[in-house]
């Protein structure tokens, strides 16, 4: 009997091509060996078959859409899983689109305070809260670094929230998760000072906050130096295929360049929306802007002690980042000078900023801080958070065979991007289709 005939796989990258297109000339490299039957007189007899080999099957080739946090950890994830992956941005190579939603981000991480104990939004935070500190570790271990800084503490600034906050901590400690009811005796003992009008807070010390823009360049970085294929357009249009394991898609870029895979990933944020609307898919999702600012704190801030603020060295330092109605500031002694924070980011519905709600956010929601108000602002910057109009964020769905969305993430984008890699990556493992 024979041995069955290779199959060329659907797509095979050449090195002419920025991402493998089917062709019956694929090189020699890239087919797939087939095991031949032996002829010498040792072999085996056929009356005692040993266990035949498991079949090796080539992780499928994919398309992905998107260049935010999510996207780039999908990327990373599948390259690190063997998949060939073609990441479709057009501001890959160069400055970040104005209204990219990871641009917004502070990289605020908030697992263990999320305020539910049950359902998919606590599962996954629960997964990522387990996942970036191997992350960051393996991408540390190929020489890229992501500040980053644990602790997180969230005031009260009524009543109510004072009454959740102990409401929470009593929940969490039954799970044996630490967090820690801080009277305003203590916060007001803490320095640079804290807005007066806290009643208390709530401090999570495996909480924390990295470095989003690190991250990011961390992950393409990796992903480069492991062979990740890169197209530099907007995607158009998609159109369906029929052909691959997954479902088969194409995509047509801004400049025309047609590529192919069978399996197509969107983490396109709201341009999600119209780009599944030619398929015939609603998925309306909706921009929500963010202002940031980075400040620099007046030199010798604390009288008698050196030029870096009280927040750097313990114990009257800021235990992390710390949230204040709604609004994080988050101290980066990592950066030049040692004397900076991050202030962010406003809730501001649509695409266009509102110069009411920098001047709040200037002033930290009216926390009347004389040393905040000293601060000399050294950038601004905004971003578009996309949010899905009729469904919790973030949408994780296999649409149909081949067509997966991870997007919409709203305010836990960069929370979120471990766990949302590794459901992508199951999702294609498992050929799942609709």
């Amino acid at each position: 009997m024979r041995p069955p005939a290779c199959r060329t796989p659907t797509l095979c990258a050449r090195p002419t091509s920025p991402w493998p297109a089917a062709s019956a000339s694929t090189p020699r490299s890239c087919r797939p060996r087939c095991r031949k039957i032996s002829s010498r007189s040792d072999r085996q007899p056929l009356s005692e078959p040993g266990p035949p080999p498991a079949p090796v099957r080539p992780a499928d080739p994919v398309l992905l859409v998107g260049a935010g946090l999510v996207g780039l950890a999908c990327a990373w994830q599948l390259q690190r899983r063997g998949h060939p992956v073609l990441l479709v941005d057009p501001a890959i190579d160069g400055p970040p689109a104005v209204d990219a939603g990871s641009w917004a981000a502070l990289g605020v991480l908030m697992a263990q305070v999320f305020h539910r104990s049950s359902g998919r939004g606590w599962r996954l935070r629960q997964r990522s809260h387990a996942l970036w500190p191997q992350w960051l570790a393996a991408l540390e271990a190929e020489g890229h670094g992501v500040a980053r800084r644990a602790g997180l503490l969230l005031l009260a600034s009524s009543a109510d929230e004072l009454a959740r906050q102990q409401r929470l901590a009593a929940e969490r400690q039954r799970r044996g998760v630490p967090l820690d009811l801080w009277s305003a005796e203590r916060l007001q003992g803490l320095r640079p000072q804290l807005p007066a009008a806290a009643l208390g807070g709530l401090h999570s010390p495996s909480d924390g906050q990295l470095d989003p823009g690190q991250a990011m360049a961390a992950l393409l970085a990796s992903a480069r130096a492991g062979g990740l294929n890169v197209l530099s357009e907007a995607a158009c249009r998609l159109e369906r295929t029929g052909h691959g394991a997954g479902g088969g898609w194409r995509l047509i870029g801004s400049t025309g360049s047609r590529v192919e895979a069978p399996w197509l990933v969107l983490c396109a944020g709201v341009a999600t929306a119209a780009l599944l609307e030619r398929l015939g898919h609603s998925l309306p999702m909706e921009p929500v802007l963010g202002q940031a600012l980075e400040l620099e704190l007046e030199d010798g801030l604390e009288e008698g002690l050196d030029s870096l603020p009280a927040w750097s060295r313990p114990p009257g330092g800021w235990p992390g980042a710390v949230l204040w109605r709604g609004i994080n500031l988050v101290p980066r002694p990592d950066l030049p000078g040692g004397r900076r924070c991050w202030l962010g980011a406003t809730l501001e519905p649509g695409h266009l900023a509102d110069p009411a709600a920098l001047r709040d956010l200037r002033g930290w929601a009216g926390a009347d801080l004389g040393w905040l108000s000293r601060a000399t602002v050294i950038r601004a910057w905004q971003g578009q958070r996309c949010r899905p109009c009729r469904q919790p964020a973030p949408v994780l769905e296999v649409l149909e065979p081949g067509l997966v969305v991870a997007s919409g993430h709203y305010r836990n984008g960069v929370l979120l991007a471990p766990a949302t890699a590794e459901w992508v990556a199951e999702r294609i493992a498992a050929g799942r289709g609709a």
